[in-house]
């Protein structure tokens, strides 16, 4: 039995004539009559009463159309719903990101507007650093993420998406605190809160190389696992920090946030997905965030 029997029957059943059943569906008129016979053999009962020239249904066949509508309804519901999340229209989306990537208003925009686009999509939030990002990506867990360089990974795609410069917080009772900016080279004295070195790339050696480059080694006083944490240490008096601008708003009791001048250390943000992935909700975040990183005010583009 496959599912033009039961459209058929269904027809023939509604039309009550198999003329206007063999019409309404397109076929000819003794092929019809002869795939309800078939459909009858294989039931082994009897659907249609044939009263002369018309025909009524039986009382097996008033259930079987019964059931036969419920079955199509769920086809066309299933046929509809596979077609939406072919779409990107339903479905889950798991998204991932970095510490510091969670403070910025272009990854709150970005994800706002998803929402707002598709909002029968289920969008599943996962923060980590950005090596554990990696992993979750390539082993499926995760369908994309925000992330910080370093990120060289053939199985992974990543789209630059945006920069913003990096700022020096220090404690609120440090001596330039009162300012609104200050040069690296004027906090050489005080130790400097890193972070876990995982490559070339990364932001304690883009911080690391600065230092040098303006003639100084940095004094490193402590490493922070995460960007956050490094602000808490700062404001502990542990030391002072190099950070991402979107984290400006943390901890404004005890921590200032000082634009750097002379230096052109920024930090970049990107998404990223596993090379292979073609699924619709993750080429419509992927065209959301390209849109707003061309305009958001928070960031400039990467490039």
């Amino acid at each position: 039995m496959e599912l033009r029997h039961l459209r058929y029957f269904l027809a023939v059943a509604e039309e009550l004539n198999v003329t206007r059943a063999a019409a309404r569906i397109g076929i000819a008129q003794p092929p019809l009559t002869q795939q309800i016979k078939a459909l009858e053999a294989e039931l082994g009962v009897e659907l249609f009463h044939r009263v002369g020239r018309r025909i009524e249904i039986s009382s097996a066949g008033a259930v079987f159309l019964e059931e036969t509508r419920a079955i199509l309804d769920r086809v066309a519901h299933a046929t509809a719903r596979a077609q939406r999340a072919g779409r990107g229209e339903i479905g889950k989306l798991r998204v991932g990101f970095t510490s510091s990537a969670s403070f910025s208003p272009f990854v709150t925009e970005v994800l706002k507007t998803f929402r707002a686009e598709w909002p029968e999509v289920e969008v599943a939030l996962e923060e980590h650093r950005t090596a554990l990002l990696t992993e979750a990506l390539k082993a499926d867990r995760l369908d994309a993420a925000f992330v910080r360089p370093p990120l060289v990974d053939d199985a992974l795609a990543v789209r630059w998406l945006a920069t913003e410069p990096l700022v020096a917080a220090v404690p609120v009772a440090h001596a330039v605190a009162g300012r609104r900016s200050v040069r690296l080279a004027e906090l050489r004295g005080d130790p400097l809160i890193l972070y876990p070195r995982r490559g070339g790339s990364g932001l304690s050696d883009q911080i690391t190389s600065e230092c040098l480059r303006l003639g100084f080694s940095p004094k490193v006083g402590q490493e922070a696992p995460e960007l956050a944490a490094a602000i808490n240490f700062v404001a502990a008096g542990m030391g002072i920090a190099v950070v991402p601008a979107c984290m400006r708003h943390l901890r404004p009791d005890a921590v200032r946030f000082l634009a750097l001048t002379g230096s052109a250390l920024h930090a970049e943000l990107g998404l990223a997905q596993r090379s292979a992935d073609r699924s619709e909700p993750v080429r419509n975040l992927f065209r959301i965030a390209e849109e707003l990183s061309a305009s958001h005010p928070s960031v400039t583009r990467k490039g």
